[in-house]
């Protein structure tokens, strides 16, 4: 059908050349400057390290110096770098590529102003690349969606987000599978938002599964009262949250439902289970030692985005205690008993 380029050997921007290349199109994986082992083991075995499926045959691999080359004629380019690489795909790959190349990031993250406003990886890049005289949008894609549950073909419901239609409807058609399902949005902010928050929110409901670990030993087994009491917590405040960033409900229900599937399962599931069992924010980290940890990145920028608001009378600290939580146990070293009765309320 056409050509796929993805830049950035991550476990999601690896994953998505599963549905890209299985509907037909030719699919090269290039990685960053830190990729270099992967790339050489995909050349080797046709599989990702980190993935018990060999990807699709016809796959192309580059290592980062022959990007170029990787994205010559390209219908569009996949960024899949992690929050951490986000000025280096600025730097290295957005401001060389041609502007009328399309770009779909798989990024997820806020990045907070000096006024409290939360704005958005595209609209971060879309800023710094006008600085430059380069007039570009990036697309993205947002949504409840493992990259190794993908790689297993397990029905995926996720939503590409652009503010032109055409673009990101052509992404689709070249996208779309029989598992991977697209929905489109214009709402680059309320989508990008609502997948970004769940991250922060997420860590703080597996505060109560080792929490749980903690007070009745790690072979209590799991415990959905807590975590449903913190979910229903962390729904309330991100439609809050939501509301300020001004998302369609569309988009808050792809949050909600990206919370439930990061609760389940990996990096920010770990660290909130070691916080809540005791350890310190540095303990944790450290046995956590080389896993991104974009969790927290968001927690700490959204809890000083709401309290630059605070400051200004534009937002209560009071309607966030389960995110200044997690951050007072991030940053000042509380300890990760949650604040019960802050959840209660009366109508």
């Amino acid at each position: 059908m056409g050509k796929i380029t993805v830049i950035g050997a991550g476990m999601m921007g690896s994953a998505l050349v599963f549905p890209a290349r299985e509907n037909g199109n030719e699919v090269c994986l290039v990685g960053t400057p830190l990729d270099s082992e992967i790339i050489a083991e995909c050349k080797k075995s046709n599989k990702h390290p980190k993935f018990d499926r060999e990807f699709p045959e016809g796959i192309k691999y580059y290592f980062y110096e022959e990007w170029r080359e990787a994205a010559k004629g390209a219908d569009f380019i996949i960024g899949g770098v992690s929050s951490f690489g986000v000025d280096w795909f600025l730097d290295s790959i957005l401001s060389e590529l041609p502007a009328d190349v399309p770009v779909l990031s798989v990024t997820k993250g806020l990045i907070d102003l000096s006024d409290g406003t939360l704005i958005s990886y595209p609209e971060y890049w879309k800023r710094e690349l006008a600085k430059k005289g380069i007039d570009r949008e990036v697309c993205a894609i947002g949504g409840p969606c493992t990259s190794y549950e993908l790689v297993y073909h397990d029905h995926s419901e996720v939503a590409f987000c652009g503010e032109d239609t055409a673009t990101v409807s052509m992404m689709r058609d070249m996208m779309k599978t029989s598992y991977y399902h697209i929905s489109l949005t214009s709402d680059v902010n309320g989508l990008e938002s609502a997948v970004a928050l769940k991250n922060g929110y997420a860590l703080g409901i597996a505060l109560s599964i080792g929490l749980c670990q903690r007070e009745n030993g790690a072979e209590c087994g799991l415990h959905f009262n807590s975590q449903a009491g913190v979910f229903y917590q962390a729904v309330r405040e991100m439609k809050r949250l939501l509301r300020i960033q001004n998302a369609t409900e569309e988009c808050e229900a792809i949050g909600f439902g990206d919370l439930y599937v990061t609760v389940y399962g990996g990096r920010t599931r770990k660290i909130g289970i070691l916080l809540g069992e005791g350890l310190s924010f540095e303990q944790a980290t450290e046995a956590l030692a080389g896993v991104t940890l974009e969790s927290i990145v968001v927690a700490e920028r959204v809890a000083r985005a709401i309290r630059t608001k605070a400051e200004r009378g534009l937002a209560s600290i009071s309607d966030f205690p389960l995110l200044f939580h997690v951050d007072d146990v991030i940053r000042n070293g509380k300890d990760a008993a949650l604040p019960w009765d802050s959840f209660t309320f009366e109508d």
